[in-house]
């Protein structure tokens, strides 16, 4: 099968009066996800299709990979959407497609909106039999809107990449690139993270094996929302691909939600990779497994490959494999890690070692990363004695989190490695919070809010105390998502007894729950969720403060944020 990017971007005319019109549409603002997705349709990535599936083809891919044309289509383009916008929607209106800033990206004319079942959608996407037995699935779930919208795309602009604009190259533009340098063979080569000295040897040797230049494609995310990480892993991949032999690379960041969707997300990837004009796509087995690296596995090994292999002809790309490569110091070079005796090849770090040696600024070996990279992972990934970091306690009020908070902030101050902020929990809800209830919404709202501001302290080399009660396990995840990112996340719960907190008291809280003049008190009328993991875990029942504070400083000791 021949397959052409066709891009779905409109005549500017054409989308001059679209924004004229638009003003009457209702609209939808994409998560970071769609907003990827939608890229991908809008520059023709996802040929053969011009917009939203239908009902019927969503199912049918799901089922057969396939169009109900029986095309080969392996995940659905399927927009999904919160149930107040769908129950308005009707045949022909037209829904303007919108960033979270607002700006319209394209018009989607409506042919059939639908409820649709998140979890069954999920199970279905990941061949999966529960959401509790496939993390990426149950995670992908939670994030769906209930109802589903169809309908042909008329695109008005791309998403906004402010960022590496030199490699945000379009399928056409890849496209005229190779056929101007002469490349009929090209192996396209997909990765997230750093590029390790195996990956790249691997790389290379697959390439030479099948006699192509190498498509090395970056799967990249939102910039603002990837902070430091995102341009460290830019600027490394630039460097692997300018290690490589002159005109044997093109490097390319690819917008791509990821999913660890075995097989099914290794096929989509492939053709994608042939709409950007490769010819050869790597097999690899375990590929988008949501067990990587752990001897475990969901899918069958040998699942990915064996799907590729088996629509190989019918898509028109060729499957390589890439062997797994070491470093033999005897011989100065990277060979096959088969063709070596026990013995004789140097030790490899996978991504988990080298992220442990940076945080404790210890050496990488040059046979594992270039040391051009090292030193660029080293400049923004600073080691965990020089991170920003933030202390979140948790736990019922009066389980002593106010005053460990103090004692740490006198302790840390006197360090005077870093800088150190305190958002104390009453503290905050003054200053930032002052117009929310104490509703569940209204609680993670404001968890939400300390997690940003301890996000912006660790961004900028600082410490954050925070030491709000967050009873709900999922308004302290979005805390940890919105720090780690720049630095490090300690979850403390304080873990004292309700019986004790309600004995000491000290704001009468529990005697006017008691009492019936206040509601909402957790503990009492409202759930505390436990924490199942966190970094420390104190019950000041029988410790005094200060001993506390002295257990939270030992761990930082020994887990080096304190130098």
């Amino acid at each position: 099968m021949q397959r052409h990017a066709q891009n779905l971007l409109v005549h500017h005319r054409r989308a001059g009066e679209l924004r004229q019109e638009s003003a009457g549409f209702p609209s939808h603002a994409l998560r970071q996800d769609q907003l990827l997705g939608l890229e991908l349709l809008l520059t023709g990535a996802l040929y053969p299709l011009t917009g939203y599936l239908s009902r019927e083809a969503v199912q049918s891919i799901l089922e057969t990979l396939r169009l109900p044309t029986g095309e080969l289509v392996p995940m659905p383009a399927s927009l999904d959407i919160p149930a107040e916008l769908g129950r308005g929607l009707s045949p022909g209106d037209k829904l303007a497609l919108r960033d979270p800033e607002g700006f319209m990206l394209a018009v989607l004319t409506v042919a059939d909106a639908w409820p649709d079942d998140p979890a069954r959608h999920a199970l279905a996407l990941f061949g999966a039999r529960t959401l509790a037995e496939h993390p990426a699935a149950a995670e992908y779930a939670a994030t769906l809107h209930p109802w589903r919208v169809a309908g042909e795309v008329e695109g008005v602009a791309l998403p906004q990449h402010p960022d590496f604009t030199d490699l945000r190259l379009s399928p056409a533009a890849l496209l005229e690139g190779f056929a101007r340098r002469g490349w009929r063979a090209v192996l396209a080569c997909q990765f997230a993270g750093i590029l390790t000295e195996p990956d790249r040897a691997a790389f290379e040797a697959a390439a030479a094996a099948a006699g192509a230049r190498l498509l090395l494609l970056h799967t990249v995310g939102d910039a603002m929302t990837g902070g430091p990480g995102h341009f460290a892993a830019v600027r490394c991949a630039r460097l692997t691909a300018a290690a490589l032999p002159k005109n044997a690379a093109q490097l390319a960041l690819l917008p791509m939600p990821s999913l660890a969707a075995g097989p099914r997300q290794a096929l989509f990837e492939a053709l994608v990779q042939v709409n950007l004009g490769a010819s050869h796509v790597l097999a690899r087995p375990g590929y988008a497994d949501p067990f990587p690296g752990n001897g475990s596995r969901y899918y069958p090994e040998q699942a990915a490959p064996e799907l590729l292999r088996a629509h190989a002809a019918e898509a028109g790309y060729t499957v390589v494999e890439a062997p797994a490569m070491a470093y033999a110091p005897s011989q100065g070079r990277f060979l096959p890690a088969a063709s070596l005796a026990p013995g004789e090849a140097a030790p490899t770090l996978d991504q988990e070692n080298i992220r442990r040696r940076l945080a404790f600024d210890q050496d990488i070996p040059a046979s594992t990363l270039l040391p051009d990279v090292a030193a660029e992972l080293r400049r923004a990934f600073p080691p965990r004695s020089r991170q920003g970091l933030a202390l979140f306690m948790t736990g019922l009020s009066g389980a002593g989190k106010s005053t460990l908070a103090k004692l740490l902030y006198v302790a840390l101050m006197e360090l005077a490695s870093r800088p150190v902020s305190l958002l104390d929990g009453d503290i905050v809800r003054r200053h930032l919070s002052s117009e929310l209830t104490f509703s569940k919404q209204h609680r993670n709202l404001n968890i939400a809010r300390i997690g940003f501001v301890a996000s912006e302290i660790a961004k900028n080399g600082g410490i954050a105390i925070c030491a709000p009660i967050a009873p709900y396990a999922a308004g302290r995840q979005a805390a940890r998502d919105l720090v780690a990112p720049h630095g490090g996340f300690i979850e403390i719960h304080v873990a004292t007894p309700l019986a004790v907190c309600e004995q000491r008291d000290r704001k009468g809280l529990y005697a006017k729950a008691r009492a019936g003049l206040v509601t909402g008190v957790t503990g009492l009328d409202d759930p505390y969720e436990v924490p199942e993991n966190p970094e420390i875990r104190l019950d000041t029942t029988d410790i005094d403060p200060s001993e506390a504070a002295q257990e939270v400083l030992l761990y930082l000791e020994r887990e080096g944020y304190l130098g």
